[in-house]
């Protein structure tokens, strides 16, 4: 059985990561109800220091967290839940609580993940003059017609050149994120069903 240790306040420390992406998603600490709890429902369950109260993560907002792993680390004081995330993570409508950047060496094998994460971003908050906010107002039809474009300027460019290829593809990679973003449709929703495939 595994023994945690808790600080003064009965609380430790538990990071909440995306097992799809493996975006660290938010930071919140656990009392042991909220351990037991979480072990039991598979359901992250917070203790909030603000309120002083058991929190279901999601509970109002609907964006509860599917635990898929438990681990804790080799002092026993912190918790690492590998989840998968309904919705997004933080109460600003952020995909992650950690979108203040400072610096962000690119992470070439994470680009997919990264756009996908624009993408939401750009949805939960429009900026004037984006393309993708264009495509978000203008609907569902309006999407599944460059989607359709764009598949079509995959086959001619590979029947044309190598470069042309790369480009068209990038194009129509682009709109089915914007696609699957608008349709509530996740990156780990697409992993989980790829790697029943490679069985």
């Amino acid at each position: 059985m595994m023994e945690l240790t808790y600080n003064q306040e009965g609380l430790i420390p538990a990071i909440a990561q995306d097992i799809a992406t493996g975006k660290v998603l938010m930071l919140a600490y656990m009392n042991e109800e909220a351990v037991q709890l979480t072990l039991e429902k598979k359901i992250a369950h917070y203790f909030s220091r603000s309120r002083q109260k058991l929190w279901l993560k999601g509970e109002s907002s609907g964006n509860i967290q599917e635990v898929k792993g438990f681990y804790y680390d080799c002092d026993n004081d912190t918790i690492l839940l590998k989840v998968n995330q309904v919705g997004v993570a933080c109460h600003t409508g952020s995909y992650s609580c950690f979108f203040n950047e400072v610096f962000d060496e690119p992470d070439m094998s994470r680009t997919l993940d990264n756009l996908y994460e624009v993408i939401l971003d750009r949805r939960v908050h429009p900026k004037e003059g984006s393309y993708t906010n264009y495509l978000f107002e203008k609907g569902i039809d309006k999407i599944l017609k460059k989607v359709g474009e764009e598949s079509a300027e995959v086959i001619i460019g590979a029947k044309n050149t190598r470069e042309e290829l790369i480009y068209e593809a990038s194009d129509l990679v682009y709109h089915l994120m914007v696609l699957l973003v608008n349709e509530g449709v996740t990156l780990g929703d697409l992993y989980g069903e790829l790697t029943k495939r490679m069985r």
